[in-house]
């Protein structure tokens, strides 16, 4: 019997997800159908949704902006990633079950850390953005050990909430202001911010990179971004934009609902769009 499972998001027409998820399952060998849900904006809307697809059968979600705080809410359990970004981006339904999770946060390590093969243990991280993507990396960040962890952010109150949920957890993290970066510099630059998104750089100075830096620009699919032409002029030979952290992300989930991690390789292939 093939099991359902789909994307939820708005907009949604974007989504690589049903790609990802059916060349997951046909190198795996699993009965699945992936389609994806354009969930309604307004009030309930996005649980009036979800209500339908479990009517009809549906297995899991994965959940993409503007809905992962919808999803959190609508679980009637989370796990400790989930609960500590406040967010989530994949929930499976088991009867009157909903559980939550967040894989955004060790999809984006995973990359980093064996695609890239590029170190976080004892180097300085800096994460541009405050929002629900850096809330999501946080965690999985402090389980590598970075010598420092910093979180700049226009709000700044933002990045000392997240400096104070890690540290809660044991962390030490930083946050400050796009202008106290001057003159500090780093191992791991990542833009969690949406400038990117509106074709914008965000508001860093050019010499936070570190001569041996990887900037790494977690929104995919843009070719080489302003935030990534800034590090490129800047020096940097390493960088990097989120297909990788997408496949991975998605291969977390995969494993989680089907009980088979597959290969990321060949999806990544797939999706990369060379950074010119």
């Amino acid at each position: 019997m093939t099991d359902r499972y789909a994307v939820i998001g708005n907009p949604i027409a974007q989504s690589k997800s049903p790609l990802i998820h059916g060349l997951y399952a046909q190198a795996t060998g699993q009965d699945i159908d992936y389609g994806k849900i354009e969930g309604p904006l307004g009030p309930g809307g996005f649980a009036q949704a979800v209500d339908a697809f479990r009517a009809e059968g549906g297995r899991g979600l994965n959940i993409t902006a503007p809905f992962k705080l919808d999803a959190f809410a609508y679980a009637t359990e989370r796990s400790q990633r989930a609960e500590l970004a406040g967010a989530a981006n994949a929930m499976t339904f088991d009867g009157e079950r909903v559980v939550a999770d967040n894989f955004d946060g060790v999809g984006l390590v995973r990359d980093v850390t064996r695609n890239l093969a590029v170190p976080m243990t004892g180097r300085r991280v800096l994460v541009l953005g405050a929002g629900g993507a850096a809330r999501g990396a946080l965690l999985p960040f402090l389980a590598e050990r970075p010598a420092e962890l910093v979180i700049a952010n226009r709000d700044v109150d933002k990045a000392r909430e997240l400096a104070r949920i890690g540290a809660a957890e044991g962390g030490s993290v930083a946050a400050c202001g796009y202008a106290d970066l001057a003159g500090q510099r780093f191992d791991l630059v990542f833009n969690a911010t949406s400038a990117s998104l509106r074709a914008e750089r965000p508001p860093v100075p050019a010499g936070v990179f570190a001569a041996s830096a990887l900037a790494y620009e977690l929104a995919y699919g843009k070719g080489l971004t302003p935030f990534l032409r800034l590090a490129r002029e800047s020096g940097v030979e390493r960088i990097a934009d989120g297909v990788g952290m997408l496949a991975e992300q998605a291969a977390e989930a995969f494993l989680w609902w089907r009980g088979v991690r597959p290969d990321t390789a060949d999806v990544i292939r797939t999706l990369t769009v060379p950074l010119v």
